[in-house]
């Protein structure tokens, strides 16, 4: 991506080469691929610098939309400060049914907008439903045929439960938004010299074997 710098102010992005006129002269696509950026600077085309330095991880930031700038012979495209998306669910209140903003299926201290917390929480469940279901079968089978289950079933399906309980609890007692970006950020936990060990503090659910 290029900008075309006249008289200090950037007048024009280019997204990709392309054939065109600056002041009384027309120049082809082929410029991009053939002249030096220092040929290309002569003529008022600089390619952007893309500044990813405020840039956030979108599952737990909103990020701003970026500004281009040209300063110190340069143009540069970066964002504001990035704000934390919610972690705590946002309610219906007293306020929001005076201005009749209420709707009528809802009242006062009821969810308004699910905070990261909430969210995470139901896929946390989803995803120990869906290992469970795997297991699902022995305890059908158990029920209509009286059939015993193996008590490495019962072992798994009772760990998944314990280790989901543990999980929820992190996520509910996180402080903020950063401390819950913290539990799903994967860092090598090895001692130095050792083997790498890539982990997540909030740990994993048990898969069982196939």
């Amino acid at each position: 991506m290029w900008g075309l710098v006249q008289s200090g102010s950037i007048t024009k992005f280019i997204n990709n080469p392309k054939a065109l006129v600056i002041g009384d002269v027309q120049y082809p696509a082929k410029i991009f691929s053939l002249w030096s950026k220092s040929e290309l600077e002569a003529i008022g085309i600089y390619e952007v610098e893309f500044d990813n330095t405020n840039k956030k991880d979108e599952q737990w930031y909103i990020n701003t939309n970026q500004s281009f700038a040209f300063a110190g012979g340069k143009i540069t495209a970066s964002y504001g400060s990035a704000t934390a998306k919610a972690h705590a669910d946002t309610l219906w209140t007293q306020q929001d049914s005076d201005d009749g903003d209420l709707p009528s299926n809802k009242s006062v201290g009821d969810v308004k907008t699910e905070g990261l917390k909430t969210q995470l929480i139901k896929n946390l469940k989803s995803q120990v439903a869906n290992e469970l279901a795997r297991t699902d079968w022995y305890i059908t089978r158990n029920t209509e045929k009286s059939t015993a289950i193996p008590s490495a079933i019962t072992t798994h399906r009772d760990l998944v439960r314990t280790r989901q309980a543990t999980m929820e609890t992190q996520i509910t007692n996180a402080a903020d938004t950063p401390a819950i970006e913290t539990l799903y950020t994967y860092v090598n936990t090895a001692d130095e010299g050792d083997p790498e060990v890539i982990e997540r503090p909030l740990g994993e659910l048990p898969r069982l074997e196939s």
